[in-house]
């Protein structure tokens, strides 16, 4: 959309100054009666005006679009689709199947207001990259540009197309009861350029996407930022890795700003990040396709977390002083640690992962504003001090402890010792200086492994009540804790040809079963856990997998865009028909 905005692609004065790889070296000479001044090339520069649609042409290129491209309204799930799989229920005929049961453990219980449900990211569902003003992030560039850096080279261009089929899609999970659906935001569609005007259609059709799940009885909670930074940001300072702690932390907090005011109170629980760990790892990107930086590569993690410390704060406080109700927090992650040996040196490489992992964010949020020693004594060698002010903003600026807890894994020292690791900064373990498996001392893994293409994640759902204890225990929230994101990649399932095969994922089936169950231990135990989102809703773009492995509760047929319901969504469902008190849900017969 041409008319969204042109932005003046300025670098020069301020911008150039704080970013120019080279010195400016400059010699004036004269031509003719003329004097010009000449620089040195690297430090050559020019305006340009450019809209949205240019954006797309310079730096991503053509997008593939689905045939589907108008918001298309609901149609009821069929009877025969909520009919839940063996051993959950039986037809009449035939008859003869023995199955030994397992008896509810009148103990366990979930209080009524406890929230759980699933999730999505816009980036990795919506598809309609252009669309509708959508301006591009830098994961468009990942996966149009960088060859090979998505397997297959497959694109969100398309996705699920769950930009125009989301009225299918909440009601589809309506009518398995399901009374939560958490999503991001795209922030490059609300604003094309990550800053500047905001493009009034995507307001709009997000105002509808919250307006159908209030339509069916489905609770919309939602994520500001799910890892598509606007492309323009990238560019323009670094996005990220702004060493002024200050122009993506304003245009964030802009971009909350819009969004708190429009849908505030509409929404019961916020989140301003997903998994920063993640995303700040993410640096550095590949060369030579976005704005070159100063950042030293093994820096560039936590000059990102620096800035998304200070953004969260400031969002956090906004929506205190717009009143917005509903509590605000943002997503961790991480898998519980655990000592491989009970040696002193596993229990401090230990330490040092929860420091260098969850408690890079957790720490400053929840106990002090700043961060834990054994990391601060790396990032205090480049990073500025936070001051009192910003360490006040960070502290406390949650309302609860949203976690992301997806598997367990051991910990342990590095061969030639911590402290000679931390001495070494070519050691290719530092700065953190610890190693993890996934296998006990005896040799024998964690447990299940899921597809090939997770190598990080195993089934460890024995190990989530220590884990969820660990959480309480350690940073002591209020508001209790919130298991955010968690569900498993089905062995091979891309592998599957026949639609029956697929539906039928027993491993997955039985992670969310027992998971649920050990959320269920660790409550009756004492920790204040407030509600579960399963990850995820159907199956989607897994960022640089992409369609290879698969989490979803949901198969969706990417050619023809039809959705269907695996078994482990109703294996799911059934521990809150079970356990959870005045619950009504049903299970068809």
């Amino acid at each position: 959309m041409r008319s969204l905005s042109v932005l003046a692609l300025a670098f020069v004065g301020k911008v150039l100054a704080q970013n120019a790889t080279t010195p400016i070296s400059t010699a004036i000479s004269t031509v003719g009666s003329a004097t010009v001044a000449s620089v040195a090339p690297s430090a050559i520069v020019t305006s340009l005006g450019l809209s949205v649609d240019d954006l797309w042409d310079l730096f991503v290129g053509p997008v593939s679009n689905y045939s589907i491209n108008t918001t298309v309204a609901a149609t009821p799930v069929p009877a025969s689709s909520l009919i839940p799989p063996p051993p959950l229920y039986y037809a009449p005929f035939p008859t003869g199947q023995q199955n030994p049961a397992t008896p509810k453990n009148a103990s366990w219980s979930f209080p009524k207001n406890f929230w759980w449900g699933v999730a999505s990211a816009a980036f990795q569902v919506e598809g309609a990259v252009k669309d509708e003003g959508r301006g591009p992030s830098v994961w468009d560039v990942f996966t149009h540009r960088v060859t090979n850096f998505i397997v297959g080279n497959d694109t969100g261009d398309i996705a699920d197309n769950h930009y125009y089929l989301y009225k299918q899609d909440i009601a589809r999970i309506a009518a398995l009861g399901v009374p939560y659906y958490s999503f991001s935001l795209s922030w490059s569609r609300i604003l094309p350029f990550g800053r500047g005007e905001v493009n009034e259609q995507a307001l709009r059709h997000y105002d509808d996407v919250i307006a159908t799940c209030l339509e069916y009885n489905v609770k919309p909670l939602i994520t500001l930022y799910h890892w598509d930074l606007p492309l323009w940001l990238q560019n323009l300072y670094g996005g990220w890795l702004d060493e002024s702690y200050e122009n993506i932390v304003d245009d964030f907090v802009n971009y909350a700003n819009i969004v708190f005011s429009r849908w505030g109170n509409q929404i019961e629980h916020w989140f301003t990040f997903n998994e920063p760990s993640v995303f700040c790892n993410e640096y550095p990107y590949p060369e030579h396709y976005f704005r070159t930086t100063n950042v030293p590569p093994k820096q560039q993690p936590y000059v990102c977390g620096q800035n998304v410390l200070l953004a969260h704060g400031k969002s956090y406080r906004l929506a205190k002083s717009l009143g917005v109700k509903g509590t605000v927090s943002f997503k961790n992650n991480g898998g519980h640690k655990i000592p491989l040996t009970d040696s002193p040196e596993d229990a401090l490489a230990t330490q040092r992962a929860w420091d260098f992992s969850e408690g890079q964010w957790a720490n400053p949020v929840y106990i002090n504003g700043d961060y834990a020693q054994n990391l601060k004594d790396y990032t205090s060698t480049f990073l500025p001090d936070f001051t009192e002010e910003q360490k006040a903003s960070i502290n406390g600026s949650a309302d609860l402890f949203a976690h992301d807890a997806y598997a367990a894994s051991f910990y342990y020292a590095p061969d030639d010792g911590i402290d000679a690791c931390v001495a070494n900064s070519s050691n290719p373990l530092w700065p953190g200086c610890f190693n993890s498996t996934n296998q006990y001392a005896t040799g024998w893994n964690i447990g299940p492994a899921a597809d090939p293409k997770a190598p990080w994640l195993h089934k460890t759902s024995d190990w989530l009540p220590n884990f969820l204890h660990y959480i309480q225990d350690t940073w002591k929230p209020r508001g209790g804790v919130a298991v955010t994101e968690f569900g498993f990649g089905e062995p091979f399932e891309q592998l599957k040809t026949t639609l029956s095969d697929i539906l039928l994922d027993p491993i997955r089936s039985s992670y969310y079963t027992d998971y649920m169950e050990g959320i269920l231990i660790a409550m009756s135990e004492g920790v204040e856990v407030v509600g579960a989102l399963a990850w995820s809703i159907f199956d989607n773009l897994e960022w640089a997998q992409g369609y290879n492995v698969k989490f979803g509760m949901q198969y969706v047929n990417l050619t023809t865009q039809e959705r269907y319901y695996k078994a482990s969504f109703f294996e799911f469902v059934n521990v809150f028909k079970v356990y959870q008190v005045g619950s009504n849900l049903t299970i068809a017969r």
